[in-house]
């Protein structure tokens, strides 16, 4: 019988020199996949231009997943039908092959997007150490923290599984971050494999302070901040209501 991490990952896929076309097509059809999270593909919205300069040898493999990254089509997908948590968990997922450590690192992406938008959001994973060490210029990100690594503890991998699902999950098919419980009270997660939300292990009567952003009612009033303190059972139902509501999460901290 197969192991947990055999179910979910395969050899890395490398773009080498001297590649033939099937090789050329090995390489695209798993940057799709890795990158649109097994959502359907049709034949009319292959990045047909970008294709062909991986094909001419005009790019790399990094520059074309950059590419599909700041398409309209993942922007749609990912970006556009998601509340930030979910839209940045899923570029770790897909653009670095692993969960975020901690809350920090969601943080950091929240101001990444907020202050400079979308295109640096993207770039900030692409041009990190962490993928220049994992993937380099020609490597298919793929799922790494599902084989034992050095500095990684379980919990990364147990959010990684989580994240990952299954060969049939698809991405798009839930809008609703897997792992803002686990992150904002730093407790185990639990793996649910092809679930639509994730879970940790155990209740807790823990309680937590979200500071948020606000825009003003007015285009030339500023924005207001505000903190909310609520208990782990409401936190992932107020964390979407502020997103609906049009609010910018700044931060998810415990309250000592």
């Amino acid at each position: 019988m197969a192991s947990l991490t055999e179910t979910f990952t395969n050899d890395p896929v490398e773009l080498r020199p001297n590649a033939t076309e099937d090789d050329l097509q090995i390489v695209i059809r798993s940057v799709y996949k890795q990158l649109l999270g097994n959502a359907h593909l049709l034949e009319s919205q292959r990045l047909d231009s970008a294709e062909s300069m991986l094909r001419n040898g005009d790019i790399t493999v990094r520059e074309f997943v950059r590419m599909v990254a700041q398409s309209e089509l993942y922007k749609s997908l990912f970006f556009e039908a998601n509340p930030t948590y979910r839209f940045i968990e899923l570029n770790y997922k897909h653009l670095l092959g692993r969960a975020p450590l901690d809350q920090a690192e969601i943080a950091q992406h929240v101001q990444i997007y907020n202050e400079q938008g979308y295109a640096a959001e993207i770039d900030s994973y692409l041009d990190s150490d962490d993928y220049i060490l994992q993937f380099g210029e020609n490597i298919v990100p793929y799922p790494y923290c599902l084989k034992t690594k050095t500095g990684m503890t379980t919990n990364v991998f147990n959010r990684t599984v989580s994240l990952v699902g299954g060969f049939a999950t698809s991405d798009v098919n839930s809008n609703q971050a897997q792992l803002i419980a686990s992150i904002a009270s730093n407790l185990a997660q639990k793996i649910k494999v092809a679930a639509s939300t994730g879970g940790i292990s155990g209740s807790t009567n823990k309680r937590f302070r979200i500071a948020v952003t606000k825009a003003g009612i007015t285009p030339v009033a500023k924005r207001s901040n505000q903190t909310y303190e609520v208990g782990y059972g409401q936190l992932s139902t107020k964390i979407q209501n502020i997103h609906k509501t049009g609010g910018k999460i700044i931060s998810v901290t415990e309250v000592v």
